[in-house]
């Protein structure tokens, strides 16, 4: 597993096939964190003519036509369309010559099936998540069997643009899906819990959920910051006979690990029958 997020190079041009919310923020992040020179450095498609106004507003290269921002990306060409016209993008892609790895964002979509789809052209398979909308992903990624080094260093630059980026192996990332593409969701409704718990013990609710999400921001940070595995960390808050020990029984009665673990593995596994994996191979080979 490769966290590369220290080892990010500017890039000279970047293809975005598709201008939705995600392609927006990586382009964005692209731009703020000076990962490319200057907007003039990306080129963007999409059929929605709001979409390509946004995007040149921002002074992107905004255009209907794939195959101009195929033409004119020399680092990356980026997949970021729904996965049931990823066949047809495809078909754009393969049709110029171009020296820049492909790297899909598209939900599903095997490194297979884009492999089958663009004969010898080096791609990526992405899994990110929302919080990429606010420069806070948490990013997997699993390279194909053309792609080199210096594609993984380009996947760390765009994705490392908006949070985090690891490398896995593409069998796992049905679990990345579970752990990050999901767990805001997860993230969410423990916000919400603690907020709840904040008003039944008399705080008002807008100061109860923005106190409930610093504290998980901030807790999330200590863990990313110190390395310290997040057991120590808890254990550095519980004081003997305390308050928060009294809180941690509550949680353990309730199941609460258990029941997170078990909402990761659902998540995985709904991702995996999403994806074609026979149901054998998923209880045999995976154990879920």
């Amino acid at each position: 597993y490769h966290n590369l997020k220290n080892t990010r190079n500017m890039l000279s041009s970047v293809g975005f096939l598709g201008s939705g919310m995600m392609a927006s923020a990586l382009m964005d992040g692209l731009v703020s964190n000076k990962a490319v020179s200057s907007p003039d450095s990306i080129w963007c498609s999409d059929p929605w003519e709001q979409a390509r106004v946004g995007a040149s507003k921002k002074g992107f290269h905004s255009t209907d036509s794939n195959i101009e921002v195929c033409q004119n990306a020399t680092d990356a060409i980026i997949i970021a369309v729904k996965p049931n016209v990823v066949s047809d993008i495809c078909k754009n892609i393969i049709s110029i010559d171009s020296d820049a790895v492909v790297i899909s964002i598209a939900a599903g979509v095997t490194i297979a099936t884009l492999e089958s789809c663009l004969p010898g052209r080096r791609v990526v398979r992405v899994m990110p998540n929302t919080p990429c909308l606010v420069g806070q992903a948490a990013v997997g990624f699993a390279l194909g069997k053309h792609a080199n080094d210096k594609d993984r260093e380009v996947v760390n630059t765009i994705f490392g643009s908006v949070g985090l980026a690891m490398e896995v192996k593409e069998s796992l990332l049905d679990a990345v899906t579970g752990l990050s593409g999901s767990g805001p969701a997860y993230v969410f409704q423990f916000i919400e819990a603690l907020s709840d718990g904040g008003v039944r013990s008399g705080l008002p609710r807008d100061v109860a959920t923005k106190l409930a999400a610093q504290t998980v921001k901030g807790a999330a940070e200590m863990v990313l910051r110190t390395g310290k595995h997040p057991g120590l960390l808890k254990d550095g808050v519980t004081s003997p006979g305390g308050t928060t020990i009294a809180g941690v029984e509550a949680l353990e009665k309730g199941g609460f690990r258990a029941t997170t673990m078990s909402a990761v593995t659902a998540a995985t596994k709904r991702s995996m029958q999403l994806g074609g994996i026979p149901p054998n191979e998923i209880a045999h080979k995976y154990n879920l």
